[in-house]
């Protein structure tokens, strides 16, 4: 143990006088020779026991790959990666690793964790760069006549990761996207900061090279009927996501310049809201933006409206240390590097106009902490009596995301009463032959955990459509 480098080896990360000035990627990552490097603190623990693997959602054999990168065999990494993981470009980049593989990792019993993240990002990289990406996955499909036809609705990581799965299956499969483009929330939520749409295009574009057809502009339930989609095809996953945003119902909701963080960062993300007047979309920030709620939204909110020229302020209603449980720590801490300011244990109870209908403030109870947690280990606060008013030219209301109640008017689908669908032990809907996963069944949750349950969710419905069609 003597022997363990305790420290990990840093990834190329850009200063942040310079980041805030653009929409660059922040974390630049791991060169090959660091790589190595960090892949060798790694103590080889074997795939029965290895608690990263056992604690990814998509069960990633992380021993395996780290194993090659340290060898300097970079396509059986690859390979080791693809088995459970067609996007490690994407997890690598936005998979909160401290609560999965990382949070799980031997080495951070003694030291930091193995870099794992950027190893799985390196390996998806390097993949990509040298061709290997598409070399393999058509290794992997399946060929011959189509083992039948399946429609995915939603092109978000559940439905991108069902697609990709059942196409190597031997699928013919179409996906049916509310949207102009592909991506889901990885297209509109997340910046590009974080997630190049280059890295995100070529996701696609890989999918649509193995021959998934993406049908844009189809709303279903609306454009197109689930009862047409059950008629035409041999089973539907329905990976619908949740971008349906959950609302303050407090004084001054409908003032101007009051922003739910979905449409704030949809107009960013998607519409280039950022390069008004040259693209179409505006949107208002002005010399003080107050966000309320510390999750990844809230913080891709604050950096955005930083490198649009406003001042960010950051409100939660707990204290830092409960913050980190829904927020990446990256993310936190690349935040605080950049200047934008947190304020913690304040509840938003008025949003404050001037004479125009334009918001100019936000008053908030000061809240405490009464020493008991709730069910998902969060510390319990309670109002004070007392409240103070923050200044904002703009406020971005991120306290979270719900399904899209659209569905809901389909015949046969069953739907919890937080508007989440219900399915089995196979992911099968009510209605027999129609699978879903992650959001639309979790409600709000990690990218990753959306992409296991589109993996396993390809894994049923090949049971299924092989069993129908053997009877």
């Amino acid at each position: 143990m003597s022997r363990v480098v305790k420290k990990r080896f840093p990834p190329k990360v850009r200063p942040p006088d310079a980041r805030v000035r653009d929409f660059n990627e922040v974390v630049e990552g791991y060169d090959y020779e660091t790589a190595v490097k960090e892949a060798g603190r790694c103590l080889k623990c074997p795939l029965w026991f290895a608690p990263c693997s056992k604690s990814c959602p998509l069960h990633v054999k992380i021993p395996s790959f780290i194993e090659n990168i340290v060898k300097g065999d970079m396509e059986k990494a690859v390979r080791a990666v693809y088995e459970d993981n067609l996007f490690p470009s994407i997890t690598g980049r936005v998979c909160p690793q401290e609560w999965f593989c990382e949070g799980s990792c031997v080495v951070g019993r003694i030291g930091e964790p193995v870099s794992i993240g950027l190893l799985e990002r390196f390996i998806g990289d390097y993949a990509r760069e040298t061709g290997l990406e598409e070399k393999i996955l058509e290794e992997m499909r399946v060929k011959g006549a189509p083992r039948g036809r399946v429609a995915v609705v939603g092109s978000g990581p559940a439905g991108l990761t069902a697609a990709g799965w059942l196409r190597l299956k031997g699928y013919e499969v179409d996906v049916y996207e509310a949207l102009h483009k592909p991506g889901g929330v990885l297209a509109y939520g997340i910046p590009e900061f974080r997630l190049p749409r280059r890295v995100l295009e070529n996701e696609v574009k890989k999918l649509e090279k193995l021959g998934v057809v993406f049908k844009l502009n189809h709303i279903v339930g609306k454009t197109v009927l689930l009862s047409e989609l059950t008629r035409d095809y041999d089973a539907v996953f329905i990976g619908s996501g949740a971008g349906a945003p959950k609302m303050l119902e407090i004084p001054g909701i409908d003032l101007n310049n009051v922003y739910t963080a979905n449409e704030f960062l949809t107009r960013v993300n998607l519409m280039r809201a950022n390069l008004f007047p040259e693209w179409d979309t505006p949107i208002t920030v002005g010399r003080t933006t107050v966000i309320i709620g510390g999750g990844n939204t809230g913080i891709d909110a604050a950096r955005v409206a930083l490198r649009m020229g406003s001042r960010p302020v950051i409100v939660y209603r707990r204290g830092r240390e409960d913050m980190l449980k829904t927020a990446r720590r990256d993310e936190v801490l690349h935040a605080e590097e950049e200047g934008v300011e947190f304020k913690y244990y304040l509840q938003p109870v008025e949003f404050i106009g001037d004479e125009n209908g334009f918001v100019k403030a936000v008053k908030f109870e000061v809240m405490e902490p009464t020493g008991e947690v709730d069910g998902r280990g969060k510390k319990k606060i309670r109002g004070t009596g007392r409240f103070v008013e923050i200044p904002a030219d703009t406020v971005v209301i991120a306290i979270g995301l719900e399904p899209n109640k659209l569905l809901m008017a389909e015949t046969g689908l069953k739907f919890r009463e937080d508007g989440t669908i219900v399915v089995d032990e196979h992911l099968m809907t009510s209605i027999p032959g129609v699978f879903a996963g992650g959001d639309a069944i979790r409600g709000e949750s990690t990218v990753v955990e959306a992409m296991a349950d589109g993996k396993r969710a390809a894994e049923e419905i090949d049971k299924y459509v092989s069993a129908k069609r053997k009877s």
